[in-house]
């Protein structure tokens, strides 16, 4: 008999670790983002984000998940408590949206229905890739797009993709059964400066070949008559890469099948 119970708490070990314990779930919340627009205030929301996501839980601790994101940012140089960004009067809009990688850290054992714990903080962190495409109205009041108008005098339009590396905190608690509640603030790290647009100096006006280009690089003269951007003068900060946040509601099912987690 001992020996039959031995087998079984073996194979059960063994079944615990390729326990299907998949999960699935959705997001909603609001995106913000850390750039040339906005330099000093890391947590201001300008949009809505939303967010699906698959995930496999290896243990209590460790899972990793597919997660396909959306969110809209937008900052405005008129709105700035900074006068030097007001006199500057740009403005950007985007919609991102990003497929990831993330893998996941629980501080406590935590499996909904099964587990020890109801709740626990975790971190993430991962690498992704995301799409963007800045836009502004031009002085038709039209929204344009601002990658092929080259606004910083670019030989070529800079990219419309960007890895992201996505770090963060949250914590999660078990609602009901398999169902999970998760509150989370995930930044996103990209390896680009041109989210916004706006990333080095002013060009020469005389080489833009469209008018929307030309009066889209400086826009300062809107609202004063006189024209800050000098060639070569200073536009945006070259030395940073911009950053965007998803701040997150969330629900989530687990797929608990393996019994020996009790």
């Amino acid at each position: 008999m001992p020996k039959i119970l031995l087998f079984i708490a073996l194979l059960c070990f063994t079944y615990s670790l390729q326990a299907q314990t998949w999960e699935i779930g959705g997001s909603i919340g609001g995106a913000g983002y850390i750039g040339d627009l906005n330099p000093n205030y890391p947590v201001k929301v300008s949009g809505f984000s939303a967010g699906v996501f698959g995930k496999r839980n290896f243990d209590g601790y460790f899972s990793a998940k597919l997660n396909i994101a959306v969110g809209n940012i937008a900052a405005y140089d008129s709105r700035s408590k900074n006068p030097d960004f007001r006199q500057r009067n740009l403005n950007f809009k985007d919609q991102l949206r990003e497929a990831s990688i993330i893998g996941e850290f629980n501080f406590m054992n935590y499996i909904p229905d099964a587990g020890p714990n109801k709740y626990t903080p975790y971190i993430f962190t991962g690498i992704g890739v995301t799409s963007y495409a800045p836009r502004a109205q031009d002085f038709r009041g039209r929204e344009v797009g601002l990658r092929q108008l080259k606004t910083e005098g670019q030989a070529r339009p800079y990219g419309n993709n960007t890895v992201v590396v996505p770090y963060g905190l949250g914590i999660k608690y078990n609602l009901s059964g398999k169902f999970t509640v998760m509150t989370e603030m995930g930044y996103r790290y990209a390896f680009t400066d041109y989210l916004d647009d706006v990333s080095g100096v002013y060009a020469d006006k005389g080489r833009f070949t469209t008018t929307s280009g030309r009066l889209l690089s400086d826009r300062s003269g809107e609202l004063t008559g006189k024209y800050i951007g000098t060639i070569g003068s200073q536009r945006g900060d070259s030395k940073s890469h911009d950053t965007y946040f998803f701040l997150n509601f969330t629900i989530a099912f687990t797929f608990v099948t393996s019994n020996c987690y009790y």
